[in-house]
């Protein structure tokens, strides 16, 4: 009975020897992973404060870069001011000769301000003529449809654009009766300014055309533009020597040929009043 007594309390004592070392153990184990944890966070706040103290040394070096740079223009700007200075001293004292030169200069900048005041003065008259002129055209056709008769000025100069249906039959160059209507009242506004020297232009849409003498559109507009200067010179009296026949056929059109509405506008004589360019030379001379 003593032996098996002895022998419960060897085994008792066994047991709890082994379970104090695993807690030992265990104790040890946490510990160490502790320290690890401890260990890795610390690196990582050393790491952090390299790479702040890596980026706080190149924003320095980018300021002290900054002054040098400011430094070297203060000391140019010095240097540059050193120099004007320098010439201004030089011209406190100007010769007679150059100061001689000096006031040809500035006669001669006069004499250009004038000239550019002469040349605005004459554009501004060519304006107010160009726009008296149109007033009387205007005036003169009174109420006819402005989509038949069409009076403007663009750039400087005056366009009177007719339609072909007030003064042609289709296909046809032949001026017809009805439109000494209206270019009687535009023949008598022309008389009234011999000097005016005009253009007659015919015009066409694209449609191809090719009918007895007349081979193509190119033919059709310079037959119809002729047609006109020679009524104008043989009925209306006016200067043939004023004025020129030209044939444009379809490539200046005034909107697209993709409907017959624009197609009929197309279909047109344009008389253009030409600049007196001579005006001009003749001031150009005189300077």
């Amino acid at each position: 009975m003593k032996t098996r007594i002895f022998l419960i309390m060897g085994l008792s004592v066994i047991m709890l020897g082994s379970c104090v070392s695993t807690k030992k153990y265990k104790a040890q184990t946490n510990k160490l992973e502790s320290l690890s944890n401890s260990f890795t966070k610390a690196q990582g706040d050393l790491n952090a404060c390299e790479n702040a103290r890596t980026k706080s040394q190149a924003e320095i070096d980018g300021l002290n870069k900054q002054i040098t740079d400011l430094n070297d223009q203060v000391a140019y700007f010095k240097k540059n001011n050193n120099q004007v200075l320098t010439q201004l001293e030089n011209m406190a004292v100007i010769s007679g000769s150059q100061a001689e030169s000096i006031k040809k200069s500035m006669e001669s900048i006069g004499m250009k301000d004038a000239y550019i005041y002469n040349l605005q003065t004459s554009l501004a008259q060519k304006d107010s003529m160009n726009m008296a002129l149109v007033l009387n055209l205007k005036g003169a056709i009174g109420n006819l449809d402005d989509k038949d008769v069409n009076i403007k000025v663009d750039k400087g100069v005056v366009y009177i654009d007719i339609s072909d249906k007030m003064l042609f039959k289709s296909g046809s160059y032949v001026v017809t009766d009805q439109a000494s209507n209206v270019l009687g009242k535009v023949a008598k506004v022309l008389q009234n300014q011999p000097n005016i020297e005009f253009m007659v232009e015919g015009h066409t849409d694209n449609v191809p055309f090719k009918k007895g003498d007349l081979i193509d559109n190119w033919d059709l507009s310079v037959k119809r533009a002729t047609s006109v200067v020679r009524l104008l010179q043989t009925k209306y009296g006016l200067d043939p020597a004023k004025m020129t026949a030209a044939g444009r056929s379809e490539y200046l059109p005034v909107t697209s040929n993709d409907n017959a509405d624009g197609k009929s506008a197309n279909r047109r004589t344009r008389i253009v009043i030409l600049p007196q360019l001579d005006q001009f030379f003749k001031l150009l001379e005189k300077k």
